[in-house]
């Protein structure tokens, strides 16, 4: 028989047992992850504090809306906004799809603040670029094609609209929303989570991101990717910096890693996807722009227009803009912070700051 020391003693472990057990099966019940692709990127979701049921029913929603906004926003394949665009073309007034008018008004708002380097009217010279497309583009057009474009000067201003009905002044104009998209459709579906009681999640894609709420009992904790990680090195692992998030903050990033042609005509030079509207050519003097917003397509937009922008011109568009949070490398791999950045980071490098700017 068991002396009654030993015998509180194994009953307490018993309950530290049964205690740890329940902590575990709590944790593995509250939260709850789905990954899945579309935008041609891998969509991750994490929800916290509900049941398996009630989170595959959100995930199911969430898929099921993702995949409709593509087919929705879908530039170069049969679409809402294919058909507007065709509309476009020619001079006479017509009814939009408010499916697509929406994501439109809030893009032109946000084109206007950021002197158009934010630019979503350039969709002929982004398919010039051959980047209208499922496969990578393999040479770069000609200067001649490109300045024709240029000297056109499409922006959301020539698109006028009038309730439902729009109209166009400007035949250079293809609106491309790739560049507001996912910040759009990430600001519409955590917004509807709240509505509906959820308290905790984030929805991440391919990197680009807004959360609500906590993670568990601390912030969200988000990485900032090196744009040019060493030769070899897992580009996923490579980090400059971490931070946490607050509750309903995005984080969105533009880099030139990620859409981009080798031009076999010229050694193989690496020419990226972020478009300056200005030149009609990839964007220079930047690798990446890291920005955080409580809007996340506000982020989506600024993102863009910041790289644009560069070194000597994000101070300015940044302010226009109303972006306070700004984390932006140069071609050298040299940071350019805003302050209330530099507040927030934890920075996993020994990088040099060559510009401390306050917005």
């Amino acid at each position: 028989m068991l002396h009654p020391s030993l015998k509180r003693s194994v009953w307490l472990l018993v309950i530290i047992i049964a205690v740890i057990f329940a902590v575990t099966l709590q944790q593995k019940k509250h939260e709850h992850h789905d990954s899945f692709l579309v935008f041609g990127t891998i969509i991750n979701v994490t929800l916290l504090d509900v049941d398996s049921k009630t989170a595959e029913k959100y995930f199911r929603f969430i898929r099921e809306e993702l995949k409709v906004m593509h087919s929705v926003w879908h530039v170069w394949e049969p679409s809402p906004l294919m058909r507007m665009n065709q509309l476009l073309g020619y001079t006479t007034e017509f009814s939009a799809a408010t499916s697509v008018l929406e994501p439109v008004q809030k893009a032109k708002k946000l084109a206007i603040k950021s002197q158009h380097l934010f630019n979503p009217a350039i969709g002929k010279l982004i398919a010039l670029w051959g980047f209208h497309s499922h496969q990578e583009p393999e040479t770069p057009p000609s200067d001649e094609e490109i300045q024709k474009l240029v000297k056109q000067q499409p922006t959301l201003e020539d698109v006028k609209i009038r309730g439902i009905r729009m109209s166009n002044t400007n035949p250079a104009v293809k609106i491309d929303l790739g560049a507001i998209a996912k910040g759009f459709a990430i600001d519409h579906l955590l917004n509807y989570l709240q509505q509906n009681g959820i308290q905790n999640a984030l929805i991440d894609t391919g990197g680009d991101l807004k959360v609500i709420g906590k993670h568990g009992d601390r912030p969200w904790k988000i990485a900032i990717r090196d744009p040019r990680p060493e030769p070899g090195k897992d580009h996923t692992k490579a980090i400059v910096a971490s931070l946490e998030l607050n509750d309903n903050e995005a984080a969105f990033t533009s880099g030139d890693y990620e859409r981009y042609l080798k031009n076999k005509k010229n050694n193989d030079q690496h020419l990226h996807h972020i478009i300056d509207p200005r030149t009609g050519y990839p964007a220079k003097g930047t690798q990446s722009v890291t920005v955080l917003h409580h809007d996340a397509a506000t982020a989506d937009a600024a993102a863009t227009a910041l790289f644009i922008a560069g070194p000597s011109q994000w101070v300015t568009i940044a302010k226009a803009m109303d972006i306070k949070y700004v984390l932006l490398i140069d071609d050298k791999g040299e940071l350019h912070l805003s302050s209330a950045m530099k507040d927030r980071i934890k920075m996993e490098q020994n990088r040099k700051i060559v510009e401390l700017a306050e917005l």
